[in-house]
C-alpha cells in the first residue's frame, strides 16, 4: 500500500504563500484520482484540489481555494505540490496528500501543518 509524506507546512501570515510537498513510497505512485486533503481543528477533513481519473490533466478545488492554490505534480520525481497563494486565516489545518483509495478507507498519513495568523 502507498504511504504518503508530506511537507512544507508552516506558520505564515494572512496573505502569504507556501508550497506544499507530497512524496510517496510503497507502492506505485498515480495521480489519478491522487490529491490534497486538510483538517483544521473541530472540522471535518475536506478535499482541497485533486487530478480527477477522468484524465490526468483535468483537476478539480473546492470553492474555498479556487484561484488562490494550484496542484501540480512531477512525474519523474514522483511528486505532488500544492502551491498555496494569498492564504487565508481558515486556510489553518492540516494538510494530507492521499489516493481515491487511502481517503475511503481512512489511511492517512501524518499530513502537514499549515497556520496562517498575524
Amino acid at each position: 500500500q502507498v504511504q504518503f509524506v508530506e511537507s512544507g507546512g508552516g506558520l505564515v501570515q494572512p496573505g502569504g504563500s507556501l508550497r506544499l510537498s507530497c512524496a510517496a513510497s510503497g507502492s506505485i505512485f498515480s495521480f489519478y484520482g491522487m490529491g490534497w486533503y486538510r483538517q483544521a481543528p473541530g472540522k471535518q477533513r475536506e478535499l482541497v484540489a485533486t487530478f480527477t481519473s477522468i484524465s490526468i490533466g483535468s483537476i478539480k478545488y473546492a470553492d474555498s481555494v479556487k484561484g488562490r492554490f494550484t496542484i501540480s505534480r512531477d512525474n519523474a520525481k514522483n511528486t505532488m505540490s500544492l502551491q498555496m497563494n494569498s492564504l487565508k486565516p481558515e486556510d489553518t489545518a492540516v494538510y494530507y496528500c492521499n489516493t481515491p483509495r487511502g481517503a475511503r478507507d481512512n489511511y492517512w498519513g501524518q499530513g502537514t501543518q499549515v497556520t496562517v495568523s498575524s
